[in-house]
């Protein structure tokens, strides 16, 4: 299991602040319990040291084991529900029902929505309103006694009605916090993984255009000399009297001349892909003809299924050609990764900033991390018979229209791609 290190250093974090917060809340009680008395804390103050002693024993034994941990999400939930634990029993020795320390609650629920997903957050929401008005229910009943300076449940001597108020009051404070902050980390955490993405595609892009630079006059250097070798083996084959293993040998030099030549163009093209002409298309119905046309071609329909979920009415500008073949180099790399029987699944749909956002996902075998960071390399290729130019084509050819490729990929799971398409309006014509 991968161990999400963004996720280890929050929760080292969080149990730095926990440590810091029991040694203020230590000093702090020996400090009032040295002599001076304070009408708000009625606990004993051994059984709140105890406490405090525990949460620093806690904290510790916390530390010591993140560096160990293989599931740090069970490791937050752990630590969170025993922090809900911890508060309420901090509220039963400092007041229950009417203590200082409710607050507290909203700083788990908080802490929470920085850690785990929305559905947790919630959970932790959830455990801290039972768990208050589970206490609140005890004490107004006389079921248990809190410690104050009378020696009576608080809760016990005030209205029902009050009671349920305030409890009502909390659970709701406790939800509306879950929500909008769960919502703001989310939101966050989306914000990240963008910029995470726009600054390797910014990476990839320079890189590219470096190696595209030196590449571009190589490979024009190294294709005219091919040529007139081509031409130079035809004439002798005219010209030589006929020998068939010289002409055996002749034919491997073209053949082989014929194999450097494809490979320089699309080296090429790599390099420095053609302008092409630009015209406005219905993304929606060129990606189905171009996935009808490689299950007929590539006759894959009996062992795959393509299955395509294109938002209608969706259009782009771009040459037909070029995205015919970032589609079928696309739909070529899912089908190789596919062993036996599989599917590939394409979703077409508006995303923000004016943009389309088409992705193919295959469920094949996956891609080690090690891979994933260099699929994009010329010449790197995980194929027997491949030249490891496929991605690198469709990469450039995207940039070339401003657009953006993004690839996610694990051992087990299968491969996705997400490719971000500029958004144009409809042809007046049409939209007349």
């Amino acid at each position: 299991m991968t161990v999400d290190p963004d996720l280890i250093g929050r929760l080292r974090t969080l149990v730095v602040a926990r440590a810091v917060f029991a040694a203020l809340l230590l000093v702090s009680t020996l400090y009032l319990h040295g002599g001076r008395d304070m009408p708000g804390l009625s606990a004993p103050a051994g059984m709140l040291v105890g406490l405090i002693a525990l949460l620093l024993l806690l904290s510790a034994a916390y530390g010591a084991t993140l560096g160990r941990v293989r599931n740090p999400t069970a490791c937050a939930y752990v630590q969170l529900i025993g922090d809900t634990l911890t508060v309420t029993v901090l509220l039963q020795l400092t007041g229950g029902f009417s203590s200082l320390f409710t607050f507290l609650y909203l700083v788990v629920i908080v802490t929470s929505s920085l850690l785990l997903p929305r559905r947790g957050t919630l959970l932790v929401a959830a455990l801290c309103s039972l768990q208050y008005g589970f206490m609140a229910n005890l004490e107004a009943f006389d079921v248990i006694r809190i410690f104050s300076p009378e020696d009576a449940p608080l809760a016990a001597a005030m209205d029902g009605g009050q009671v349920v108020t305030k409890v009502v009051f909390i659970i709701i404070a406790c939800m509306a916090v879950a929500l909008l902050s769960s919502l703001l980390s989310e939101q966050t955490r989306r914000s990240r993984r963008e910029l995470h993405a726009m600054g390797d595609h910014v990476k990839r892009v320079e890189k590219m255009a470096a190696i595209g630079e030196m590449a571009a006059g190589l490979a024009h250097e190294i294709k005219n000399p091919l040529a007139s070798m081509s031409g130079a083996i035809q004439l002798l084959r005219e010209d030589i009297c006929s020998d068939p293993d010289h002409d055996r040998l002749m034919q491997i030099i073209l053949r082989e001349a014929d194999r450097l030549s494809a490979l320089v163009s699309n080296f090429l093209l790599y390099a420095r892909p053609p302008a092409g002409k630009a015209e406005a298309l219905k993304l929606d119905k060129a990606l189905q003809e171009t996935v009808e046309l490689f299950g007929k071609k590539t006759g894959l329909d009996a062992r795959i299924a393509i299955s395509v979920n294109a938002q209608p009415g969706a259009w782009t500008r771009m040459d037909p050609s070029h995205l015919r073949q970032v589609l079928w180099n696309l739909l070529v790399n899912a089908s190789e990764a596919i062993d036996e029987t599989g599917e590939i699944r394409i979703e077409l749909a508006a995303a923000k900033d004016k943009q389309l956002c088409l992705k193919i996902a295959d469920t094949g075998a996956g891609m080690p991390p090690e891979i994933l960071q260099s699929i994009f390399d010329p010449f790197f290729t995980t194929k027997a018979n491949g030249t490891g130019l496929g991605l690198s084509i469709v990469h450039r050819i995207l940039e070339s229209y401003g657009c953006r490729l993004d690839v996610d990929s694990a051992p087990g799971r299968g491969t996705s791609v997400w490719l971000y398409l500029k958004q144009i309006d409809p042809p007046v014509a049409l939209a007349a």
